[in-house]
């Protein structure tokens, strides 16, 4: 029997500091989120990061929290409820950290008699730090206790043209009644190091502006240029020019270069250049989150309208919308098919 296990990134129990502390932990400690020697992870997170992290992230995540709980979990939750509803296979919801753990979401299916699961990672993009963690956390569980368990994998659909349609159409659809100077297309940010250690080739990724626009395998693997081709499809389709959208990247982390340019400083800078009505994407997510509701729809808003902006949008993620519902079943049903 064949299963479906929706896999997102994972939230907190609650906004306790000490369920934050918790999720904190688990996920900073990830080898392909913190790239470090494990004994030098160890010190920074323990010994450091989480005597402060912790009281500050619950500090965030107490204003955007939901009744229902946190917002990632809760939207994830109703998209696979609509799944469900639509395909006639076992389907489960994972997340990489916290307590909806990967493995239980693995076992639910295997009780239900399921031996082929396809794993849909709900990243657009590859990076190691985000898709990567989740196909190698899945193939560890899977060797270690359901060796005869098949696995097959969504690949990044970043470009893929339904894709593009639905996310295309949520963005007009919250564009209708906003008069906008410039869009702007916030991406989660990662450090310059992981471009580079994604790279197959050891090569090709110079981060010179140049090499994203050069045809390579790297393509395959590289987070940075998929966000830039995510941008300019959408863009095509919503008929943007080049001088009226461009690209950041948010939440860096430590004093590591991360991918630029950076989405606080651009916020900044627009109102000098005379964009005073801002509309912000998050195509990074399909999910709005903490990094979408709190560091850009509360954040990113204050930190525009101080620096002289008069008009700020947060266009919301796709969520649980019937147009990415019906793109994920269509993929399903392409898989279940093969």
């Amino acid at each position: 029997m064949k299963g479906i296990l929706l896999n997102n990134l994972g939230s907190p129990d609650s906004t306790k500091i000490k369920d934050v502390k918790t999720y904190l932990d688990e996920f900073l400690m990830d080898e392909r989120v913190i790239d470090i020697d494990y004994w030098k992870r160890y010190l920074l997170i323990k010994g450091i990061i989480l005597n402060f992290r912790p009281k500050k992230s619950a500090k965030a995540y107490k204003k955007i929290w939901w009744d229902e709980g946190s917002p990632l979990v809760v939207i994830s939750e109703r998209f696979t409820e609509k799944i469900k509803q639509k395909i006639d296979i076992p389907v489960e919801l994972a997340m990489r950290y916290g307590s909806m753990s990967m493995e239980k979401g693995i076992k639910n299916l295997v009780d239900q008699g399921v031996t082929e699961i396809f794993l849909v990672p709900l990243y657009p993009h590859y990076a190691m730090s985000s898709y990567e963690t989740v196909v190698v956390k899945a193939e560890e569980i899977i060797a270690e206790k359901y060796p005869n368990v098949i696995l097959d994998v969504l690949p990044p659909f970043y470009n893929k043209p339904d894709y593009i349609k639905a996310m295309s159409d949520n963005i007009a659809n919250h564009l209708k009644d906003f008069e906008y100077d410039h869009v702007l297309f916030s991406y989660h940010g990662i450090p310059e190091r992981h471009i580079k250690k994604s790279d197959p080739t050891k090569s090709h990724c110079k981060l010179d502006g140049s090499c994203c626009e050069r045809n390579s395998v790297a393509h395959h693997t590289c987070y940075r240029h998929q966000c830039f081709e995510t941008t300019k499809a959408i863009a095509k389709e919503l008929g943007l020019n080049e001088t009226n959208h461009s690209n950041s990247f948010q939440s860096r982390l430590l004093k590591d270069p991360w991918l630029k340019p950076y989405t606080d400083f651009e916020l900044e800078k627009f109102p000098e250049l005379g964009k005073k009505k801002l509309a912000v994407v998050t195509p990074a997510f399909v999910s709005d989150c903490l990094e979408t509701l709190e560091e850009i729809a509360m954040e990113g808003k204050e930190e525009f309208l101080e620096a002289g902006g008069t008009d700020y949008k947060h266009i919301p993620c796709m969520n649980d919308n019937d147009d990415w519902v019906d793109v994920m079943v269509s993929w399903i049903n392409d898989w279940k098919s093969k």
